[in-house]
């Protein structure tokens, strides 16, 4: 073991040396120690404790990122306080530090926090490589799509250029929507679409949701008020925020709401213009897509590509799976519920998309394109 400290307090220095029983170089900066570190790194691997005195947040962090940025091999990176401050926790871990030490920690108990950490860092490395498996598209797949893709903007040109026309005249802003979003592997791209919104649309989403026909209507999954009367004696744990005090229970259950909200989509929308509603109708807004197709950020068939706060809540291990597979432009659960009158359930959405990430082959592919002419026009008005 190899033990480093920056700072410049002697009675932290003196207590560290004697925890550990053994010799601590000094140093007073990272620059320092991070080429004695590489230097001694050639001749063993054992493991490297850098201990480094807290001065102040913004020094702590910057003297944190630059250690961190080194990627120094078997080191790990201990900020000194006699004063925790729990506010600056994660940003010190954020910046890279391997754990937050008081100084008067007892012997024993830094030896234990000393020996886990090895320990957990393997412990992590281990798991991500087990769960560091990308997705790639099949060869038939990309044939297909390029094929495919190319015959229908060839085919569908006319269209696109009249479509393009009545957009430019009806209303102001570009004729091409553009937004971010996630497709497989949780790699993000630019969504192309005929825009049939108002410009502002965005700005005016949250005027909207309560529209949204994915959202939980029953009284009890709606929030409750932030500021709860609590009582003085409860066994459930309170959380304290800046604006607000709940129970964990009921944080919870808020979040849970808020992942079966996690698809926004809204029926008869102000926000679409007339010209809007019609290609919507008739999905002509979707044709597009066939360069994202052509770019290779997108499949003819596969599961929606999402927005990116609606990914964000489906990062759990149970919806997972649904990036590992294709992003498309038509896919399982269109086909199985356009021509429904019944809405579409945010859940019912999400196990379609799980589904065919599973089962997705060049039969299936094929069935979900012929029954994608049989539900083209669709029958809810979104």
């Amino acid at each position: 073991m190899y033990a480093y400290y920056i700072g410049d307090n002697s009675d932290w220095i003196n207590r560290l040396s004697c925890c550990l029983n053994c010799q601590i170089m000094v140093f007073n900066n990272p620059l320092k120690t991070i080429l004695c570190i590489n230097e001694q790194s050639k001749k063993d691997t054992s493991p490297t404790y850098i201990f480094i005195e807290s001065c102040n947040k913004i020094q702590d962090i910057q003297y944190l990122d630059s250690i961190n940025k080194s990627n120094l091999q078997h080191t790990y990176l201990l900020l000194i306080s006699e004063y925790i401050i729990k506010e600056n926790i994660a940003d010190n871990l954020h910046a890279g530090a391997s754990e937050i030490v008081d100084i008067n920690m007892p012997a024993e108990d830094l030896h234990t926090t000393l020996a886990l950490l090895p320990k957990l860092k393997q412990y992590s490395t281990a798991k991500l490589q087990q769960h560091a498996h990308r997705f790639k598209l099949p060869l038939w797949k990309r044939i297909f799509d390029l094929a495919f893709s190319s015959a229908a903007i060839l085919c569908l040109s006319p269209l696109l250029i009249l479509t393009a026309l009545a957009i430019r005249l009806e209303s102001k802003g570009p004729i091409i929507y553009k937004s971010k979003r996630v497709g497989s592997n949780y790699d993000i791209f630019d969504f192309l679409k005929f825009r049939s919104m108002y410009s502002d649309a965005d700005k005016r989403l949250k005027e909207f949701e309560a529209l949204n026909q994915y959202r939980e209507d029953s009284q009890e999954n709606q929030p409750q008020t932030e500021i709860l009367s609590l009582p003085q004696q409860s066994d459930e744990t309170v959380l304290v925020a800046d604006d607000f005090v709940t129970t964990e229970q009921q944080l919870l259950k808020n979040r849970r709401r808020q992942q079966k909200n996690a698809f926004v989509k809204f029926e008869n929308d102000p926000r679409i213009t007339k010209i809007g509603h019609f290609i919507r109708k008739y999905s002509i807004d979707e044709l597009p897509q066939l360069i994202n197709i052509l770019k290779g950020d997108m499949s003819i068939v596969g599961n929606r590509p999402l927005p990116l706060y609606e990914a964000e809540l489906l990062t759990t291990d149970e919806y997972i799976e649904r990036f590992m597979a294709p992003a498309g432009l038509t896919g399982l659960w269109q086909v199985e519920k356009r021509g429904d009158q019944g809405a579409l359930s945010a859940e019912e959405r999400k196990q379609l998309d799980i589904k065919y990430a599973r089962n997705f082959s060049f039969g299936t592919d094929l069935n979900i394109i012929c029954r994608t002419f049989t539900a083209f026009v669709q029958k809810e008005n979104v």
